[in-house]
């Protein structure tokens, strides 16, 4: 068992489930959306980006497209919550959540795509 392939794939789920599990829940009720599992979804995400530069393949330069997607929407996301509660204060309202769960979940097909192309590749190289 090859220790730095377990290492990538744990990231790169990790980063899915991490990113789902904020995304999951009423779309406009910030209680349903922790700010913890966002910054460890951003953190995960941003460590699985780091794993993906070292790829030299045009399969490791898909994912690592859907890694700078994934980490583009996530901190677009942090810079409106961020905005809501320090500059505006407006606090976060139904509007602000919806628009930072809405980029959150562009983040969250991002991560989707990357896992499929993990386990197509798996599959492949097993036959």
């Amino acid at each position: 068992m090859n220790l730095e392939k377990v290492v990538f794939a744990f990231f790169i789920l990790l980063a899915l489930t991490l990113n789902f599990g904020f995304f999951y829940g009423d779309l406009e009720n910030p209680a349903h959306h922790n700010v913890y599992e966002f910054f460890a979804a951003i953190v995960v995400n941003l460590i699985a980006l780091v794993l993906k530069l070292g790829d030299r393949t045009h399969l490791g330069a898909v994912l690592l497209a859907t890694s700078l997607v994934a980490v583009s929407q996530l901190v677009v996301a942090a810079v409106v919550w961020g905005v809501v509660e320090n500059v505006t204060h407006t606090g976060m309202t139904a509007e602000n959540t919806a628009s930072i769960v809405s980029l959150s979940a562009g983040a969250v097909l991002a991560n989707v795509v990357s896992v499929v192309l993990l386990v197509s590749e798996t599959l492949m190289g097993r036959r």
